[in-house]
Parts: C-alpha cells; sequence; structure tokens
C-alpha cells in the first residue's frame, strides 16, 4: 500500500495490519517475594489486629510456607504444589486475612454470614484448610527427599558389597569393631 493508502487507513481506522496488543506476563514470584508476601501478612495480625485464634493460625501457615519455600525446586517447575506454595504466600493467605479485616470487627465476630457461621469461623475454617494444605505440600517434599536418601543408601550398598554392619569395617572379609584398623 502507498503512503496515499497508508494515510486513508490510518484516518478510517482500517490499518494494512492489525497491531497485536502484547499483555505483560508477570514474573513468577522471587524466594525473596514470597517471604515479603509472608512478613506483609504477619504485619496485618500482629499486635491484636486480630483475635489470638486467628493470629496463631496465620502464624503457622507462614511458618509451614516459610519452611517450603526454600525447598520449592525440589517440587519441580511449573508442578501444582509449588503453584500452591507461591499462592498461598502472595493470594490466597492475603486475602483471607484482608477480607475478614475489610469488616468491622464486632460484625464479622458475632453476626451470622454463612450458615449460621460469623466471618470470623469462616476465616478460621480457610486458615485451617490452608494449613493442612501446606502440611501435606511440605510432608510431600519430605518424602521426596527421604525416598533419594533411601535409594542413595541402596546404591552404596550395592556398590560398595552388602547393608550396614552396624558400625563394623569389613576389611579383607572380616567385620572389625568400631575404631579398630587391622
Amino acid at each position: 500500500m502507498g503512503a496515499f493508502g497508508d494515510l486513508l487507513a490510518r484516518l478510517t481506522g482500517r490499518g494494512s495490519s492489525p497491531e497485536v496488543e502484547v499483555s505483560a506476563v508477570p514474573p513468577v514470584p522471587t524466594a525473596a517475594d514470597l517471604l515479603a508476601a509472608l512478613d506483609r501478612v504477619e504485619t496485618l495480625v500482629a499486635d491484636g489486629a486480630v483475635p489470638g485464634p486467628v493470629a496463631s493460625r496465620v502464624a503457622r501457615v507462614a511458618r509451614v510456607v516459610r519452611d517450603a519455600i526454600p525447598r520449592l525446586d525440589r517440587l519441580g517447575a511449573g508442578s501444582e504444589q509449588a503453584y500452591v506454595v507461591m499462592a498461598t504466600a502472595t493470594d490466597y493467605l492475603p486475602e483471607a486475612v484482608g477480607g475478614y479485616l475489610r469488616l468491622p470487627r464486632e460484625w464479622a465476630n458475632v453476626r451470622p454470614v454463612d450458615n449460621g457461621r460469623t466471618s470470623l469461623m469462616v476465616l478460621i475454617d480457610q486458615l485451617d484448610l490452608l494449613a493442612r494444605t501446606m502440611d501435606q505440600v511440605l510432608d510431600a517434599v519430605n518424602r521426596s527427599d527421604a525416598a533419594a536418601l533411601i535409594a542413595h543408601g541402596r546404591f552404596l550398598a550395592e556398590k560398595f558389597g552388602h547393608a550396614s554392619t552396624g558400625g563394623r569395617l569389613d576389611v579383607d572379609g572380616r567385620l572389625q569393631p568400631p575404631g579398630a584398623l587391622g
């Protein structure tokens, strides 16, 4: 298309090649981002801003997430469990606490809103569910590490002969007590 055609296309809103709008994909949060998100939630519930049962549950969820963060690489990139850890720190936990804190305290603590449950009860149930889920994720990571340890032990036993001799050293087919060489 010539210059006149380009001008006409721009004036009429008909371009020769439509521009594609590219939306920016947010970067994957780093460990530091996840820890900062947990810090923000813990700050929200500090100094009596929430009842004790809420504060203790938030602390429990945050502790388990903190324990899981350094081990996210063991879960594998893109795994559902790694996503749950990330989403718990950056979305699920902050949204649950924030939703409760946006309500007037007295109303949230005594007014039934869901099948006779108050907003406080709903929040406690959500925090308990998050805690159970995070426990399962951390357990999966630990089981994976334990399985790797067992597999390595089996490899060593296979490579070097036999299973553990209870601390005795096998030298030339003769078992020696611990500390004895000869």
